[in-house]
């Protein structure tokens, strides 16, 4: 299928995990996708896999939370393909130190300006271009913790996420009448390389339970072939077997 033909997409984070699974289901379905992220040889490795399939892809290195740097990739963007038709924010980070008891400024910044700033940037970079066409389609990769104050995650980590439904909420309130609609996508836990940084790491057997990036993926392909008219305010999910509500050990308080 190639709903998406002659649609171009931008997607952060994807190189790895929720990002790098948007951008192949997107490119499936038939879209030019702009992949961004901090490691130019994974990302060339892995548009160079979509573009041998049959699909189009692009690399744009970035780190998201470099305003400055978000503008000028946004706008090498807009001049090559003179729009971006759907934006996907899926860079994001943890820190092992992430309680109280050990929470550093250093890493409260790194994980806000990542998660949440990083989002603004490429949002605001692409809102004006966006307006003037009257369309388009802003996909937030949220977390169960931006809508649940889950406690493995940490107060930087469920700060920034609230942060983003909110962000994506006003962007919906105000930006509807220029065509614009937006989703926040709020997943439980995905077995994804982030889980790596997790205080104590889940064991594989934890991890093949979970949410995949896969599935991931053919929710950002669902919003993203919605008509124009509909829009999907929030997506919540999580694996059946949800180790979040069931209190796993190394979910819980040391």
């Amino acid at each position: 299928m190639t709903s998406l033909q002659g649609q171009v997409a931008w997607v952060t984070g994807a190189a790895s995990g929720i990002g790098l699974a948007g951008a192949q289901a997107l490119a499936q379905a038939g879209a030019t996708v702009v992949m961004s992220g901090r490691r130019r040889e994974a990302l060339q490795a892995q548009a160079d896999a979509i573009n041998a399939a049959g699909g189009r892809a692009e690399v744009e290195v970035l780190d998201v939370s470099d305003a400055e740097a978000v503008g000028t990739v946004a706008q090498a963007i807009l001049g090559r393909h003179g729009k971006v038709d759907i934006l996907v924010n899926s860079a994001g980070l943890n820190v092992p130190a992430r309680f109280w008891s050990n929470q550093t400024t250093a890493g409260w910044n790194e994980v806000i300006r990542v998660n949440l700033d990083g989002s603004y940037y490429c949002i605001a970079a692409v809102l004006p271009a966006m307006r003037a066409r009257k369309s388009g389609l802003v996909i937030n990769i949220s977390s169960w913790s931006g809508k649940y104050d889950t406690y493995m995650t940490g107060p930087a980590y469920n700060a920034a996420k609230h942060g983003v439904v909110a962000m994506t909420a006003h962007l919906n309130q105000e930006e509807c009448v220029n065509g614009i609609r937006a989703c926040a996508v709020c997943p439980a836990e995905v077995a994804t390389p982030i889980m790596e940084k997790r205080p104590v790491p889940p064991s594989a057997e934890d991890r093949a339970r979970m949410l995949q990036p896969d599935d991931l993926g053919r929710t950002i392909r669902f919003i993203a072939e919605m008509p124009a008219h509909a829009c999907i305010n929030e997506i919540v999910i999580s694996p059946t077997w949800n180790r979040i509500v069931l209190g796993a050990s190394d979910l819980k308080r040391a």
